[in-house]
């Protein structure tokens, strides 16, 4: 679920940081930057776990901040397809079932996943498996255990008609701050998803297996 990721990156350090230690000052422009950002085929950044390598810094004429180059890597949240893990029902739907890690939320079972014989409850807006001439409802904020089928990354990153930001490059999404946050609501793309499946034994409501 967790892994770690290498990154290089040119951290910028602002004079009222001067008074903190190299790596406290380095770490907490990175924390900034990254945490709770999705980078393209990385995952979710969680935190900086360590700095691996900074080079010398740099002045700008004119700027008085410094810039460094800087080796570091990243806690991640990134599962593997066919990796196991449990949240909880956060809404349902004729598509299907969404499901909430408390810190991610954009994990899709799709209707064409659940358990064979479930179906949409319109009036009660959520799914139901009738299992055995019983009706098992998965109500919001219920425990889910799923299997990942698989992840989509999706570039949400603003551009202008030619493909670039105004800077003249595509940025990542760490890159950005609150312009792509407004760009992702406005299109409500998510730039990193699960699709997932319960559609085995052992899978589903933790209720339905006693654990």
């Amino acid at each position: 679920m967790f892994l770690l990721s290498e990154l290089e990156d040119t951290v910028k350090i602002v004079p009222n940081d001067f008074r903190k230690s190299t790596t406290e000052a380095i770490t907490g422009v990175l924390n900034e930057k990254f945490a709770n950002k999705v980078v393209q085929e990385v995952g979710l950044c969680i935190c900086v776990r360590d700095i691996i390598e900074v080079s010398e810094a740099h002045i700008l004429y004119g700027d008085g901040c410094t810039y460094t180059k800087v080796k570091f890597r990243l806690v991640v949240f990134k599962p593997f397809v066919g990796e196991v893990l449990t949240g909880k029902i956060k809404s349902c739907s004729p598509s299907g079932v969404r499901v909430t890690m408390g810190f991610f939320d954009d994990i899709l079972i799709p209707a064409p996943t659940l358990q064979v014989g479930s179906e949409f409850d319109a009036a009660e807006q959520v799914w139901v498996w009738n299992y055995d001439g019983e009706k098992l409802f998965m109500d919001v904020e219920e425990p889910i255990r799923f299997r990942i089928l698989h992840g989509l990354f999706t570039d949400t990153t603003p551009t202008t008609h030619h493909g670039a930001v105004s800077g003249g490059r595509r940025q990542s999404v760490a890159d950005l701050s609150a312009s792509n946050d407004l760009a992702a609501n406005s299109t409500k793309i998510p730039p990193y998803s699960l699709t997932c499946t319960i559609q085995e034994d052992g899978l589903g409501l933790l209720s339905w297996w006693g654990s």
